[in-house]
């Protein structure tokens, strides 16, 4: 679950730690009125999106005047912007953060994200801030400097010293930047976070360490112990079936490709894909129906995918092992019925009662395809919509 820059800065500064004064507006009139308010002669205007790199694409403009709040606050709103991180058509911009413009000394790269092989938080610092961190990480990794951080003991005195002495942190504000750092490893284990991003982490004039920008993933399967989360997801940024999907309770991805998807178990939907690949088409989505496969699941699963335009055939790959294809047969074939589906459809079924679920989509009168093996299904999806 990703969120806004507006929203990971409250965050922070319930955690103590520290950024600039801002408010969120979803107008020019509601950005001026923040401007005025703000102790400030010049303000930041940011485009708020779920995606990065967003002053490349004019979403990130300084304004040295209130006038200058209201023209660009009127440029980016209602704007499709584009980054290297969205898709070409880009993401319309809702909503603008008027934040207080400072005077910078240095910025600084300071990370947090969960490395899921070693189970430990890995903290990374770079003198590189405000550019990207991938192209840094590529074409100069020495810059990057790294700890893991044991979780059964946070981030060491230690350890924070060493990054410091990494950036060069001048003795000033080192105090202030040892802070920062501890504070940054709480937020992260105490709100299942597997990312948070600082880029740039500032040092001002007046060596204050401050949090200029700010990303947050949040684990989804974490939310159960952080209800108060869930308020900030933005459904705006998030595709409408995958929205669906949660009401069905289904793993659901949008991709590219035309051959929709509908497999139980994540294994088995990753091996799904991989064969389409391999047959020479791509799959139009992930969609995992979890092991107990109902008609309400396989029904709204198939709604879902057949709303993606791009679709233009059906594959339903099914193991049959909590559930039985009888049951499976039964719920494909009712919602088939209920939906009147008119794209191709493969199934495959493997498992308990594979025979008679066979003879049940065999006896429905519908025009179901019935495969073999997977990699008959595939080889049948694929010759339905033809290769990429």
């Amino acid at each position: 679950m990703n969120i806004h820059e507006y929203q990971a800065k409250e965050l922070f500064k319930e955690f103590g730690i520290k950024t600039l004064k801002g408010k969120i507006a979803f107008s020019s009139k509601e950005a001026v009125e923040i401007a005025k308010d703000l102790d400030s002669d010049k303000w930041v205007v940011k485009a708020q999106i779920h995606a990065g790199g967003r002053g490349k694409g004019g979403g990130v403009k300084i304004a040295n005047s209130i006038e200058e709040v209201e023209s660009y606050s009127n440029q980016i709103i209602g704007m499709n912007l584009i980054t290297p991180q969205t898709d070409p058509q880009g993401k319309k911009v809702l909503k603008v953060y008027i934040e207080e413009a400072c005077k910078i000394k240095k910025e600084f790269y300071l990370g947090i994200v969960l490395d899921r092989a070693k189970g430990k938080f890995v903290m990374m610092a770079s003198t590189e801030g405000g550019m990207d961190i991938e192209k840094v990480a590529a074409e100069t990794p020495e810059k990057i400097f790294k700890v893991e951080i044991d979780p059964l003991i946070g981030v060491s005195d230690f350890q924070a010293r060493q990054i410091a002495f990494s950036l060069n942190i001048p003795n000033q504000a080192l105090k202030d930047f040892l802070k920062q750092i501890k504070l940054l490893s709480k937020i992260s284990e105490e709100k299942d976070f597997t990312l948070v991003e600082i880029n740039p982490l500032i040092l001002t004039e007046d060596n204050q360490v401050i949090a200029l920008d700010a990303k947050i993933n949040i684990d989804d399967n974490a939310l159960f112990r952080n209800q108060e989360l869930k308020s900030l997801v933005d459904e705006s940024e998030i595709d409408s079936k995958e929205l669906e999907a949660e009401k069905y309770d289904l793993s659901y991805v949008k991709l590219d490709g035309k051959i929709g998807c509908m497999v139980n178990g994540a294994g088995l939907a990753m091996a799904t894909m991989d064969i389409i690949k391999l047959k020479g088409s791509s799959p139009a989505n992930f969609l995992d129906v979890g092991g107990g496969a109902s008609k309400e699941k396989v029904t709204g699963a198939l709604k879902i995918i057949i709303s993606d335009k791009n679709v233009e055939a059906i594959l339903i790959n099914i193991f049959g092992g909590i559930m039985r294809c009888d049951i499976i047969a039964e719920g494909i074939v009712e919602a088939v019925k209920e939906i009147s589906l008119d794209k191709p459809l493969i199934v495959r079924l493997e498992g308990t009662n594979v025979e008679q679920g066979k003879e049940i989509l065999k006896n429905s009168g519908l025009e179901i395809v019935t495969a073999i093996d997977l990699e008959d299904a595939a080889e049948k999806a694929v010759s339905v919509v033809g290769k990429s």
